[in-house]
């Protein structure tokens, strides 16, 4: 019998448990995945604390790797046996084996591993659409990415790079800085709100930046919005400090007719198509070797508490997995 993480209430780590799970026959349109990897991403600790709602008791989890062993009526892409992959939820995914929508999978070439993909098709989907729809980034383009030692953070800078971009990477210590520079970043500064703007302004000879990538919020971004040129664009795409205040629309013009938005993934993977897509490109560009996955350290599904603990923490260098018991 295999195991499944169930939430009754948010809260911190402890509220995660663990329940017995009996795979169920899938429905119409449905099939049934055997996990092999389950990637755990930040979205899972906002979930679970409380500081993004979902409808509880609920499960955790958006994103996983596995074999289809049974399929539902009308299901005509997917067969027992067939490596597969997924992003975006349905909730669900720290469990031994799910029921999966067949329109949310994605097949999985066999030079991608269980483990690369469950890894990166979230934060890869993630980075393509910030760096192909929210800002096309391209040649000649200048970005200002936070985080670049971490999961998103790397596959941005890399992605980034290969598009043509010159890559300024935020880290939040020294220690982090090699990470940076070997994911592509031109220049790597150690966060310090009072002097980032500075620092950019100096590097770029003054033009400062097209874009910034924001996922940290309160902390960050006042800074990020200093470091932007006349009609560059701020992408406040994450609040791992909190969310930031509301903005004057004075400001903006103020600072030199700027835009600023807030985009999500779920609009941006609403449709089959697009999410399908995405997820496409994310896997070539595994493939080609645009993007690496970063795989920091795996746990058993049932310490699923603990990978939390880790990532909420901040002490962890790159992505943390769920391997089913």
């Amino acid at each position: 019998m295999g195991s499944v993480i169930r939430i009754q209430s948010a809260g911190a780590a402890d509220v995660i448990e663990v329940h017995p799970l009996t795979p169920a026959r899938p429905g119409a349109g449905e099939v049934w995945v055997e996990q092999k990897a389950i990637g755990v991403n930040f979205l899972d600790v906002t979930q679970r604390n409380g500081a993004v709602a979902v409808p509880l008791p609920s499960g955790l989890g958006l994103e996983g790797a596995g074999v289809v062993t049974a399929v539902g009526s009308d299901v005509q892409d997917f067969a027992p046996g067939d490596r597969v992959a997924y992003a975006t939820g349905p909730l669900g995914g720290y469990a031994s084996g799910r029921l999966m929508p067949a329109h949310r999978l994605v097949h999985l070439p066999d030079e991608v591993s269980f483990e690369a993909a469950a890894a990166t098709l979230f934060k890869g989907i993630t980075a393509h659409y910030l760096l192909k729809s929210t800002y096309p980034v391209g040649p000649g383009s200048t970005v200002l990415l936070y985080g670049v030692a971490g999961g998103v953070g790397d596959i941005m800078a890399r992605w980034a790079k290969h598009l043509g971009a010159c890559v300024i990477g935020v880290v939040s210590r020294a220690g982090s800085i090699d990470k940076a520079r070997a994911a592509g970043c031109d220049e790597v500064l150690v966060f310090d709100p009072q002097r980032l703007a500075q620092q950019v302004s100096e590097f770029t000879g003054g033009r400062k930046v097209d874009v910034v990538y924001d996922p940290i919020g309160r902390l960050s971004f006042a800074a990020s919005l200093d470091c932007l040129r006349p009609r560059g664009m701020m992408v406040s795409f994450g609040a791992s400090s909190g969310a930031p205040a509301a903005v004057e629309v004075g400001l903006l013009n103020a600072k030199g007719s700027l835009f600023l938005t807030r985009p999500s993934l779920a609009a941006h993977t609403a449709t089959t198509e697009e999410y399908q897509m995405r997820a496409q490109e994310v896997l070539a560009a595994l493939q080609q070797g645009i993007i690496q996955p970063q795989i920091w350290k795996t746990y058993p599904l049932h310490d699923a508490a603990k990978a939390h603990e880790e990532l909420e923490s901040g002490r962890s260098r790159g992505t943390i997995l769920l391997i089913p018991d």
